[in-house]
């Protein structure tokens, strides 16, 4: 340690602070933007975006000293405690806003689907750790990682919540395509999951997640209802230009033409103000991000360490695509919003677990490189 630095404590020091300084403006640059969507007022998002922000980010740094050894040894149990809990929400969930996702615990209401993104990630890293290296290339080691991924993503499906579902079909999907199944078992996956596709939408998903797909080929076919989300948000982007109309005179979000302005789609209210510059400024923090963790990842010395880190570093690249791919009309609205940007605290707590999760490794990657 460098030792001008030295009366910094040990704990402190191993900590990766260019991340989580970069985490911090990001997260300081989402309350500007939710600022500007309340029409320059603190109520009711930026403040309650801000504490909640704070509280999360110490609880990421505190997980950061839980030891990986750890983390593998409660990853399956807790994956199950989820599954439970998805059950009982399924049973007994609050519903709000026509989907059942929560339960509810007097004191708080608890979303167990939002905690499932980073953990599926953690149990398929763990069943692969668990199984010798010349089994991995086996039908064995498939269908249980299949079952593992399937039965909370069938879960979250019934809430509904497509975007979730998706979400942990991605993360596990990509711990088992990084654990070394053969590649000829995932293109035959494709080619039953292409084929399934014309009948999940015909009879598995709701009339308005199937509109939502539907509408995304052609979205000017319906701008006054199902595209008008997409509509509206092309239009406040395309408005901003290159360096945007400036900040707190956004039309679309300030005259209430954009929906969801402060969620889903705080982006398309950020790029209007701030324009083609703000937005790329935004997609090379995620970036950074992303990059940090998928050199923990290499630089992991356990099975278990490179999984983990290479799955939740693609669980919060997802995060990102799939929201600026929604805003922007070049995939359908499935309700995934962009972390620290969007108003909530769903992606919030997912991220920041997952970053948690990822310094933890990281510490212990430059502990044992020391030695």
């Amino acid at each position: 340690m460098n030792n001008g630095l030295s009366f910094v404590p040990a704990p402190l020091a191993q900590l990766p602070w260019k991340i989580i300084l970069l985490v911090t403006a990001i997260g300081a640059f989402g309350l500007i933007v939710l600022y500007s969507a309340a029409g320059g007022s603190i109520r009711p998002w930026a403040l309650n975006q801000g504490i909640r922000f704070v509280v999360l980010m110490f609880g990421a740094i505190a997980l950061s000293r839980v030891r990986e050894s750890v983390l593998g040894k409660v990853a399956l149990p807790i994956y199950g405690v989820l599954v439970v809990s998805l059950i009982l929400v399924e049973l007994l969930g609050a519903v709000r806003g026509g989907s059942q996702r929560w339960l509810d615990l007097g004191v708080i209401r608890l979303q167990p689907s939002e905690f499932m993104k980073p953990f599926i990630v953690l149990a398929c890293a763990k069943f692969y750790d668990m199984l010798p290296p010349n089994e991995t290339r086996r039908i064995g080691a498939i269908w249980p990682a299949a079952l593992l991924i399937g039965i909370p993503a069938g879960l979250v499906m019934l809430q509904p919540d497509l975007g979730t579902a998706l979400m942990i079909c991605a993360g596990g999907v990509t711990v088992v395509f990084l654990a070394g199944v053969p590649l000829r078992l995932f293109i035959g996956g494709a080619l039953a999951l292409s084929a399934a596709i014309p009948l999940a939408i015909n009879f598995a998903l709701h009339d308005y997640q199937r509109n939502r797909i539907l509408i995304f080929m052609n979205p000017e076919s319906d701008p006054l209802g199902t595209g008008y989300h997409i509509s509206q948000s092309k239009i406040a982007i395309g408005s901003g230009g290159i360096f945007g109309k400036g900040f707190l005179n956004g039309s679309q979000s300030h005259l209430d033409y954009l929906p969801e302005g402060h969620t889903d789609f705080a982006l398309a209210t950020m790029m209007e103000e701030w324009g083609l510059v703000g937005g790329v400024l935004t997609i090379i923090a995620f970036f950074c991000i992303i990059f940090w963790g998928i050199n923990v990842a290499l630089n992991a010395t356990t099975r278990f360490g490179r999984l983990t880190a290479a799955g939740l570093s693609a669980t919060i690249f997802f995060y990102v695509a799939i929201n600026m791919s929604m805003v922007m009309g070049l995939a359908p609205v499935v309700g995934i919003p962009l972390p620290f940007i969007s108003f909530g605290s769903s992606a919030q707590l997912t991220v920041l677990l997952c970053l948690g999760i990822l310094m933890s490794i990281d510490r212990q990657n430059r502990q044992t490189s020391r030695w």
